[in-house]
């Protein structure tokens, strides 16, 4: 089969939401308005996880893996599933299933024209902790990068490939997705999604990952679009 759209899912000891996540997942690649499949990136879990990668992808075709050797965090994971991406579209989906991966459907309407389009979580089901965090560190990456993004912590995107591939590896980079579309002069769109409450596993991020963390890769952000270089082509041989 010809794949048009590759769904990333980073796992970092989530075997209590992966037998979830197939079904779901799996249900998705039937009603999905493209060519589907998924690639797992397992960042070094020390769970079940990485057993049950491999039964669900030995008994999906639609379903492939790569494993870490140690625990890297989610923008290495991210990062390395776009690396090894060979649709002409990346997508993107947390584990915990806290996003519905039918609404890639509503993302995949208006990549034909944007370079990255990504949810914002409407009625957020989270703890009032974690909402006023995101949304102050929302709120600061903003004001730095000026995307015009409300959320870009939401873990549901769609991102044309080429783009994807060419974005600089560096921690945080999961919070940046849009900014690092607009240095490469990309186009970007964010559509309301559907949330839902974590119903299995562990948040991964607390206050800290947040909102100090996010803070400092602000200034990291900085340096690198002072630095960045963008090209086009003209002609080739």
């Amino acid at each position: 089969m010809t794949y048009q759209f590759t769904i990333v899912v980073p796992v970092y000891n989530e075997e209590d939401n992966l037998l979830r996540v197939e079904k779901e997942l799996l249900a998705y690649t039937k009603i999905a308005t493209k060519t589907t499949k998924i690639l797992f990136v397992n960042d070094g879990s020390k769970d079940k996880s990485q057993t049950l990668i491999e039964d669900i992808c030995n008994r999906n075709p639609e379903f492939t893996f790569i494993a870490f050797k140690e625990n890297c965090g989610l923008s290495a994971a991210v990062k390395a599933g776009f690396d090894y991406t060979d649709t002409e579209l990346v997508g993107y989906i947390d584990s915990d299933l806290q996003t519905a991966p039918s609404d890639f459907n509503l993302l995949l309407e208006h990549i034909g024209t944007h370079d990255l389009v990504t949810g914002v979580r409407a009625n957020r089901k989270d703890s009032f902790v974690k909402n006023m965090s995101s949304t102050i560190a929302n709120g600061i990456r903003r004001s730095f990068t000026h995307d015009g993004m409300d959320d870009t912590g939401c873990p549901l995107k769609v991102i044309k490939t080429d783009f994807a591939k060419r974005i600089p590896m560096f921690r945080g980079l999961h919070r940046f997705l849009p900014a690092m579309i607009l240095l490469q002069n990309g186009t970007i769109k964010q559509i309301p999604v559907q949330h839902f409450p974590r119903v299995a596993g562990e948040a991964k991020f607390g206050v800290w990952n947040r909102l100090i963390g996010p803070l400092m890769d602000c200034f990291a952000y900085l340096w690198m679009k002072k630095k960045y270089i963008n090209y086009t082509v003209a002609k080739k041989s």
